[in-house]
């Protein structure tokens, strides 16, 4: 099992770039990592904007000696086109039969959530907290070819409404916490103190 974290975006609405502001101990980039360890054999890391600190932040991690899984940083030369552009660009590097997508900024999942998610069959497993659905999702082979398939201009959405979605109702509020603004980010760092820190 492969996973893609996408974190090719401007961080538009952040003020600064949040793939690499800590969270106490970690990088909101090495929280989001951190939780496919034991459970993915490589993530695979898109970056376009800022792809430089994203390299430097990968290597500073020193991901060899704290993670199983290997890490590959791919570059999206067509990042300003939009997320999907860059989910087909991890999925051309994907060679599981499954792998987990989502965003490098939804760095608050529960270890156990993706646990959970990687037992469930199907071609497209979702996570929802209080039947809202959220990140990481897990998708087939033959999601990945449909989504390389498509044509750029559309979105996952689209190419996920052709399948049957198995939603998997989760106590993890993670799974619909992001960071797009410095109030979410205040936000994710006093969840963090409440509910990991001294836990992972």
């Amino acid at each position: 099992m492969e996973a893609i974290i996408l974190a090719a975006g401007y961080s538009s609405r952040a003020n600064s770039f949040k793939m690499t502001q800590p969270i106490e101990h970690k990088t909101v980039l090495e929280h989001t990592l951190s939780k496919f360890d034991g459970i993915c054999t490589r993530v695979i890391v898109v970056a376009g904007f800022q792809a430089d600190n994203i390299a430097k932040e990968i290597e500073r991690m020193n991901w060899k000696d704290k993670y199983s899984f290997q890490i590959d940083v791919v570059m999206n030369a067509d990042f300003s086109q939009g997320m999907f552009s860059s989910i087909q660009t991890g999925c051309k590097e994907v060679m599981a039969p499954y792998f987990f997508i989502t965003p490098g900024d939804c760095p608050l999942v529960k270890k156990e959530t993706v646990h959970l998610l990687s037992e469930k069959p199907g071609h497209v497993v979702i996570p929802s907290f209080n039947y809202k659905g959220g990140h990481p999702i897990l998708l087939s082979g033959e999601v990945k070819q449909r989504i390389l398939d498509t044509n750029p201009e559309s979105n996952l959405r689209q190419v996920l409404s052709y399948y049957e979605k198995n939603y998997i109702n989760v106590d993890d509020l993670g799974v619909i916490m992001d960071i797009d603004t410095p109030l979410d980010f205040q936000y994710a760092k006093k969840y963090y103190q409440q509910h990991f820190l001294n836990t992972y």
